[in-house]
């Protein structure tokens, strides 16, 4: 359920990324193909947007709630992502663990996520049987059920999540020691799972009274993809959504400013587990909510340029060029409510050094800057960032994720399905633009991973 954000080959807010470019570019294959999604508003406050895909009688149905892993309580981090989990633990009608049983003896899937900005639930399903999984997610919106015999037990559970995905990871490890030093107090330098030491004093109550606060209507947004339109969802949703009253204020963020680094920083681990160095390095970046209108796009275009794909200036460069590194990529991570990040990641040849793959990458680094880039570049860039994505684009679930991301981090219905010509109008000097504010004279955090070390 906890989706980890630690994937440094392929990292996810890239992947995500190239899939909500992609999803929405016109063509007949496309789902709902130059049409907008549409979306109204329940009377208790609850946001609803329909994406229409009527090739199959199937829908993904998302409720996403404007709470996630930046807005705990200091102290109690991890709360987030364990009253994810708790969420299936049941109410009054469902007995606890029966949730997920039920839609799949109905032929669906569900599952859920966190993030720093939001939570999300979802079950892929055939349309006759939207009405029941909307019944069911309606119901544990406000009659969850919790008592310390399924909490404290789930807690272990989450605890045991912590030590698989981060401390028994050593490359999650140097990236939570890196976010930690490139946002300093602000709740995005911390795991979304928290903290072990916090998690293992969570309880029943902490879960019910940010249930109580967070999981109201006037805080959460209905998705629903697939063979539906509008018409036929505004009274389902009326009829499941609409009579649930709203149990707390609208929330209303309060997070502090991001301190960035006020020069290079440098982590090095070493672990004994480690048979294959790792160097990374981020650098400050706004989000896309953040970031000028013009310069969106450009971010994800340098990206591509830079270091995505065996094509991109650092892989033909350190892998085919020279060979001294075995894998290369760079991303631009602008899905955040609040500030992001761009981030470079190479692997060195085997018996290769850090140090040379350091100034390799930086050599280039100051060849772009320096020279900028070329038109064969530019348009390669914005095809291949369409081209990446075609498979995905008919993916009704993925389309509905791309959509949710970008309501829950300020990004508008609008500039989502507008994205492609944000791309298309993407020119040279917006890339050297966008390069310089990111890569010249910017404080950045450099990480090394190496073998040794006590574990």
């Amino acid at each position: 359920m906890f989706q980890p954000r630690y994937l440094p080959i392929l990292p996810f807010a890239a992947l995500l990324l190239a899939v909500l470019l992609g999803l929405v570019f016109g063509g007949e294959r496309g789902l709902a193909a130059g049409v907008p999604p549409e979306s109204f508003k329940l009377s208790n406050g609850m946001n609803v947007l329909v994406i229409p895909d009527h090739r199959a009688p199937v829908v993904t149905h998302m409720v996403w709630y404007k709470v996630g892993a930046a807005d705990e309580t200091p102290g109690k981090t991890g709360l987030a992502h364990f009253l994810e989990h708790l969420m299936f633990k049941g109410t009054e009608k469902i007995e606890p663990g029966q949730f997920s049983r039920i839609v799949a003896r109905n032929g669906g899937q569900d599952n859920a996520f966190t993030h720093y900005d939001f939570t999300a639930y979802f079950q892929v399903i055939a349309k006759d049987r939207l009405p029941l999984v909307m019944e069911m997610e309606a119901d544990r919106m406000t009659n969850l059920v919790l008592t310390d015999a399924e909490v404290l037990p789930e807690r272990d559970v989450v605890m045991e999540e912590r030590r698989m995905r981060i401390e028994n990871n050593p490359v999650a490890m140097l990236q939570s020691d890196m976010g930690a030093a490139l946002y300093g107090d602000h709740p995005y330098g911390r795991d979304i799972i928290g903290h072990m030491n916090e998690i293992a004093e969570l309880t029943t109550e902490d879960a019910l009274d940010f249930y109580a606060r967070f999981y109201t209507p006037n805080n959460a947004t209905l998705i629903v993809a697939g063979d539906i339109t509008a018409r036929e969802l505004r009274p389902l949703a009326e009829q499941f959504y609409g009579g649930i009253a709203e149990r707390a204020p609208t929330f209303v963020r309060e997070r502090p400013q991001t301190a960035w680094p006020a020069e290079d920083v440098r982590i090095e681990r070493r672990d004994p587990r480690v048979t294959q160095a790792t160097w990374l390095r981020y650098f400050p970046a706004p989000s896309y909510r953040k970031a000028e209108e013009k310069d969106r796009a450009a971010f994800d275009v340098l990206a591509e340029i830079l270091g995505r794909g065996t094509t991109s200036r650092l892989y033909r460069a350190l892998v085919v060029e020279q060979g001294i590194a075995s894998g290369v990529q760079s991303w631009y991570e602008g899905s955040r409510l609040d500030d992001g990040r761009f981030g470079i990641y190479a692997l060195p040849r085997v018996g290769g050094d850090l140090a040379s793959l350091e100034n390799a990458i930086e050599a280039e680094v100051a060849r772009l800057l320096e020279g900028g880039i070329t038109d064969e570049e530019l348009a390669r860039a914005r095809t291949v960032i369409a081209a990446s994505a075609v498979y995905a684009r008919d993916n009704q679930r993925t389309m509905a994720y791309a959509y949710g991301e970008g309501l829950m981090t300020g990004v508008t219905v609008s500039q989502i399905h507008e994205w492609p010509e944000s791309v298309r109008r993407v020119t040279k000097d917006d890339v050297m633009r966008v390069a310089r504010l990111v890569l010249e004279n910017n404080p950045s955090v450099t990480g090394e991973l190496l073998p040794g070390g006590d574990q």
